[in-house]
């Protein structure tokens, strides 16, 4: 009991204090790289989890596993010409879910050599139990991560995938999209809260973005297995 809580709240504070602050930081590093300035003056262009906590979507987090953080201003009047505002919006909603994506990646490729070190360490009959617990936190790190990006990804507002659609759509339909965007997030509200009509396709997207994740560092395996031969 006393490790399934540990867990769970320890996933808690990974989401405050490391997959949120990094979501947030590239939302607010690519509207810079943009031209807009917006959220840097606000002090949002920082890995501080500070800076991105949101009083209400920090107790849900907390206590609940499920809330959110401040969202980033993002102004596209001020985008560079070269970009259109509905192609910036799209690029700024986007990095956030693949900062999320990327930093699995890395904790992965951690992870596979902090395995190939514990698995080394329980051939010899004495198993590094510190080795253990940094390849069980690793792993929660990246789920953590991909369930953070894919959630993302849905495409109803104020989700980052409503302005990922929304580039992809006429111009009419998207500003349906957010006509309604206040039912649709109630909607999706209750889906999530109330049924489970959610949990396959948000388990398959995770799974393939794991599955996906293991195939771009293929090549850490054969590194793993020389070195702790």
């Amino acid at each position: 009991m006393g490790t399934n809580f540990l867990l769970e709240y320890g996933s808690h504070i990974i989401i405050l204090f490391l997959c949120q602050p990094v979501h947030e930081w590239a939302h607010a590093w690519s509207a810079y790289k943009l031209g807009d300035d917006t959220a840097a003056r606000q002090g949002r262009l920082t890995l501080n989890p500070i800076a991105h906590m949101d009083p209400i979507g920090t107790l849900g987090i907390l206590f609940c596993g499920f809330g959110w953080g401040k969202p980033v201003p993002v102004n596209p009047a001020k985008f560079d010409r070269k970009y259109t505002m509905r192609g910036g919006m799209a690029l700024t909603a986007a990095a956030g879910p693949l900062s999320n994506i990327v930093m699995a990646l890395l904790v992965m490729i951690v992870s596979k050599f902090i395995t190939g070190a514990y698995l080394a360490s329980y051939k010899t009959g004495t198993p590094n139990e510190a080795l253990m617990w940094l390849c069980t936190i690793c792993d929660y790190i990246i789920f953590l991560n991909i369930c953070l990006a894919v959630f993302n990804l849905i495409p109803i507002g104020p989700l980052d995938g409503q302005k990922i659609l929304s580039y992809f759509l006429p111009a009419r339909i998207g500003a349906k999209l957010d006509r309604y965007q206040f039912k649709l997030t109630i909607g999706l509200l209750f889906l999530l809260t109330f049924t489970n009509l959610l949990n396959a396709p948000m388990s398959w997207l995770r799974m393939g973005v794991l599955w996906l994740c293991d195939k771009l560092t293929f090549w850490v395996d054969p590194l793993v297995n020389i070195i702790f031969k």
